[in-house]
Formats: structure tokens, sequence, C-alpha cells
């Protein structure tokens, strides 16, 4: 499982002229899937994003997690994370895996992040057209995958 995540001021997500989700502060995270992903690596993301210590302390060192902050998090799922580019210029999408293996991967990502933050977590709507609008903070940007735990 891949994730882009960023601080943001501010998030939203659009299908077909309708906001479908929304969030002020917090984190906007693009989620991507692969066959070989299971619940652990799920599990292990939302820990992950919970537990990230990206948010400004009193003294500004960014050493506050989304809980603590109160912070929202905006979930849209992203199969494009897993383009591969070192080959043409045309990306292949070979390792990014099917709908109906990540759709269901996709939902139960979201019920990671509501059971870790004890709230809704607003989604974008899987494989539809969205337009993403965001206010980077920071700005603070970071990419994640669950085979590389660095």
């Amino acid at each position: 499982m891949r994730a882009v995540v960023q601080r943001v001021t501010q998030a939203s997500v659009t299908v077909a002229g309708r906001v479908t989700g929304s969030i002020g502060p917090g984190l906007l995270v693009l989620a991507g899937f692969e066959n070989e992903d299971t619940q652990a690596d799920i599990d292990w993301m939302a820990r992950k994003l919970a537990a990230l210590r990206i948010f400004p302390d009193e003294r500004g060192v960014m050493n506050r997690d989304i809980v603590e902050v109160g912070g929202e998090i905006l979930a849209v799922s992203q199969f494009t994370l897993y383009a591969a580019v070192k080959k043409g210029n045309r990306p292949s999408w070979c390792r990014a895996a099917s709908a109906d293996f990540s759709a269901p991967m996709f939902q139960r990502f979201v019920m990671a992040l509501e059971a870790v933050l004890g709230r809704p977590v607003p989604t974008g709507v899987f494989g539809a057209e969205m337009q993403v609008s965001l206010v980077n903070d920071g700005p603070v940007t970071l990419a994640i995958d669950s085979k590389s735990p660095e």
C-alpha cells in the first residue's frame, strides 16, 4: 500500500460538480493498492498516519500528531501511485491492483482510519473522475509505502 500524505489547512474532493468530502486542518491522504496488499498493510498505514508527528507544537516544532491537534483526514483512492515510468513516456499501471481488489481495500482502509481517529473520514468516490483541491500547509508532503516502512 502506498500513500501520499499532505498536511493541509483545508481540502476537498468534488465529483461531477458535487463535493463528496471536505476537511479543515488535517491530512489529505491519497491511497493506492497493489495485489499483494493485506489487512496488515492497511492497519500499519492507519496507525502510522495517526501517529505521524508532523503538526507544530507551541514552539513551532513538528512534534504533534493528528489526534493531538484534533485534525481531520480526507482519504482519496489513487491507483496512479503505482505508475511505472522507468521505460518510455507512457506510465504503466501493471502494479496497481484492479478495481475489484482495490475498492474493498480502500473501504477497509477508511474504516481503519475511522477506528484510530474515533470519527468519520470523508472520501472521494472510488473509481470516479475527481477534482481534489487543497491548501498544503508548510508545505508538508510525505510518500509512505507499507512495503518499505522507513
